[in-house]
């Protein structure tokens, strides 16, 4: 059998599926600007990140964590940041008496404190615990910031959440390429804020 640039299984195809979300995540460059900001305004006031997921996304919720709290690149400063999917105990105590769909939402209501960030991950953006707990942060007080998926699902569409990020596409694979990339430019730009005096005084964040 021939083999053919179109194939949907040749590279072009697989280069070409990718294309429209890494670009469409360009285009939101502003907003992620904005979001990189405000995560480093809590960072300053003595506020700390905390994330969750489920599935592959819970593990890329303790990959966020440990890159801030233990930066790779030598230099950069350590930020205090926690992942509600590290300790199985909690999450499966939590799960048995609680329901999954409050694992997340009952940790927050423990440790969450207004000044925190609250970082959700959901491939989909239908994943009702993720959901649950961004509501749970944004009647505490604290920044909210959602990576989802395909059309942003039931999380996109939750009122009140300042900033949700939307890999747009139905390929799971793409999906969490799209959510790796930006949870590193997070990361990256809350530190440029950081390296640059006078950005997060009140009157430059106002």
């Amino acid at each position: 059998m021939s083999w053919s640039p179109n194939h949907p299984d040749s590279v072009d195809a697989l280069f070409e599926r990718r294309k429209a979300p890494v670009l469409s995540l360009a285009d939101d460059a502003r907003t992620v600007a904005e979001a990189c900001h405000d995560m480093a305004r809590r960072f300053h006031r003595g506020g700390k990140l905390v994330v969750f997921g489920n599935g592959g996304p819970s593990t890329d919720a303790q990959h966020v964590a440990v890159e801030f709290v233990h930066p790779v690149i030598v230099g950069k400063r350590a930020l205090p940041a926690i992942s509600l999917t590290a300790d199985v105990a909690t999450v499966t105590g939590v799960a048995n008496r609680v329901g999954l769909e409050d694992v997340f939402a009952h940790q927050l209501r423990i440790i969450g404190e207004p000044a925190d960030i609250a970082l959700g991950i959901s491939a989909d953006g239908e994943c009702a615990n993720v959901r649950r707990a961004l509501e749970t942060a944004r009647d505490l007080g604290m920044l909210t910031v959602a990576l989802t998926g395909g059309n942003g699902g039931a999380i996109a569409a939750t009122t009140g959440l300042d900033h949700v990020f939307i890999a747009r596409s139905a390929d799971p694979r793409i999906v969490k390429e799209v959510h790796v990339t930006t949870y590193h430019v997070l990361w990256e730009l809350v530190h440029v804020f950081f390296e640059h005096p006078g950005v997060l005084t009140p009157e430059v964040a106002s």
